[in-house]
């Protein structure tokens, strides 16, 4: 699948990834953006949206760590015979976003965050999922430390395997200033309502302020707030990747000499085309531990991101796992109360996550 011929469509999704109007009209502004005017942006972005059309949801884009979550990426071996059934139970948890098929014996990929309220915590949490799918083994991988997070598709071809990174992205520095201020009460129904996809409208923020008991003008300064204060990465579109003609996307992983993560963490992580790019822990059967997440239109373009990182930086060969099947993709839904319906359903005995140290 390709990317929307329209250029008009084009620009309209280059710029709602990385920046939705916060504003009571938004879609007048968008279209200003673009050279169309409010209706024309309104029936573009509704077309786009309608179905398994390329936008997935526009909403706010928190930062788990600092409102509070605890969080972490996992790796299970499952038997292949299963995965489906695994993946299901897996999947059923409030706090898993993401959870992907994976070509390796790892083969099922998620990223689990739970609330400061979780009775279980994150490791009993895992340890539970662990149980409940049957995985042969779980890892845990949290983020020892953050490079960069912020995946913003090249939808107008301008940049190359090797260029720099020129776009805002979220970076360890975001969450040492986002750590400086606290999430009060009053916050909790702005982000409960910032959270949820809005409504293709002409107002769609209306509703959002009416939920959280606000004007539209409060609704939109706290968002602005909270986007000053790092809290909130930003108001975005996020796009469902095929659909917008990125069709494969790898998770370089890099094993990096002793005493070198922090460079090589920060030069692979100055290239466009790595969205994501952590420091993890490693093990003694997974030496690496720096991940890269590479997007592209084919498979031979994430292999040429690859071998541009590898050699600007002299590390050996990564191991590259493909994503083959994606069973789940949303947003944490942050003081719903949902993670706490769930371990209310699925406590179980206590013992630890085997293989997660």
């Amino acid at each position: 699948m390709q990317a929307p011929d329209d250029p008009i469509d084009r620009q309209l999704l280059d710029v709602v990834q990385v920046d939705f109007p916060l504003s009571a009209r938004p879609f007048a502004e968008l279209g200003a953006r673009v050279g169309v005017d409010e209706a024309e942006a309104l029936a573009r972005i509704t077309r786009l949206k309608a179905g398994r059309g390329p936008i997935r949801q526009v909403s706010a884009i928190f930062d788990s760590h600092t409102l509070g979550y605890d969080s972490t990426l996992a790796a299970a071996q499952v038997d292949p015979d299963r995965i489906e059934a695994a993946a299901e139970i897996i999947c059923r948890h409030p706090g898993v976003s993401h959870c992907y098929e994976r070509s390796h014996r790892y083969n099922l990929w998620y990223t689990l965050a739970v609330p400061p309220t979780s009775s279980l915590g994150l490791d009993r949490t895992l340890e539970r999922l662990d149980d409940l799918s049957g995985a042969k083994v779980t890892r845990k991988f949290p983020t020892l430390r953050l490079f960069k997070i912020g995946v913003v598709l090249d939808l107008m071809g301008e940049r190359n395997a090797d260029s720099a990174s020129q776009t805002n992205h979220y970076t360890a520095d975001d969450r040492q200033e986002a750590g400086k201020h606290a999430i009060t009460a009053s916050d909790l129904p702005m982000i409960r309502a910032l959270q949820t996809d809005i409504v293709i409208e002409p107002r769609p923020f209306d509703r959002l302020a009416e939920a959280a008991g606000c004007t539209v003008d409060e609704l939109l300064e706290a968002a602005r707030r909270m986007i000053e204060r790092r809290q909130m990465r930003r108001y975005a579109a996020v796009l469902r990747h095929r659909e917008a003609g990125f069709v494969a996307n790898c998770m370089a992983c890099w094993q990096v000499p002793d005493g070198e993560a922090d460079s090589m963490g920060e030069r692979l992580a100055g290239f466009d085309a790595v969205s994501h790019c952590y420091l993890r822990p490693s093990y003694d059967d997974w030496p690496y531990s720096i991940y890269t997440m590479i997007h592209g239109q084919s498979r031979q373009e994430c292999l040429d991101v690859v071998e541009a990182l590898r050699t600007a930086t002299a590390l050996a060969p990564p191991a590259v796992l493909w994503s083959t099947r994606e069973f789940k993709k949303t947003r944490v839904r942050y003081f719903t109360g949902e993670t706490e319906a769930w371990e209310g359903e699925n406590r179980g005995p206590g013992f630890g996550v085997r293989g997660s140290g």
